[in-house]
Formats: C-alpha cells, structure tokens, sequence
C-alpha cells in the first residue's frame, strides 16, 4: 500500500489503493453542528466585482434576457484568453477566466446540434 507523509492523519485504506472518494469522506468526515459566525463578510474587492456584474444582468435583462452572444467561435477549453468581469477592475479578481471573452456573453455550443445552436443564436438577434 503506497503511504505518503500527506496523508498522514487521514483514516481509511481503500482510498489509498484505488481512486474512492467515498472511502475517503466516510473514514474522515466530521460534521459541523455549529452556526455561521465563523464566516467572513464580503471583501471590497467581491463588493465591486459584485457591484459590476449585477449592473451587466440588468443590461442582460433589459435586452430579454441575452447580454450578448458568440457567433464564430466554438466554445472549448482553449476558446478564449483570460477574461474578466470588469477589465478596470481586473486586479481585484482573484480567479480569472470566463466561459468566453466577456461576462455574460452566451457561449456558442453546436454540440447537441447545429440546427439547435443556430436557432439560440437567431432567436435572441444573432446570425452563426
């Protein structure tokens, strides 16, 4: 049985012969009966970025419910460079990277059908 120095404190075995998450979480879990006063409030900086977005889904609102919509390139993992909510305020994002190039732009995935993908896109103004 492989045995490494950060497992050390973990019980359990199965999980460290095979890939058991269950394993795992049953031999050590702990619940936690107590209440919320442990948690922290919002930064300022999730205050902004909050602020930012909740002003684009007003945006998405005001246009039926799409802010906007890709049209030329397939999503994928590699699709798009980092992204941002608010470019003004991208030194206060701590997690980088959105579905696609703009916050709230609607990726375009044809993989459940082109038909079906080109019809999301026209039925909101956008021509594939």
């Amino acid at each position: 049985m492989t045995d490494f120095k950060q497992w050390e404190g973990f019980e359990g075995r199965i999980w460290k012969e095979e890939v058991n998450t269950r394993d795992f979480i049953q031999k050590n879990y702990t619940p936690y009966d107590g209440d919320e006063s442990f948690l922290a409030g919002p930064t300022d900086a999730t205050n902004k970025l909050w602020g930012a977005l909740q002003k684009l889904q007003k945006e998405e609102r005001a246009k039926g419910g799409v802010l906007d919509m890709e049209t030329e390139v397939v999503s994928g993992l590699t699709a798009y460079g980092p992204g941002y909510i608010a470019p003004e305020l991208k030194d206060l994002e701590k997690v980088v990277g959105l579905q696609t190039d703009k916050p709230l732009k609607r990726a375009f995935m044809p993989y459940g059908g082109i038909k079906m993908a080109e019809q999301a896109c026209t039925t909101y103004g956008y021509q594939p």
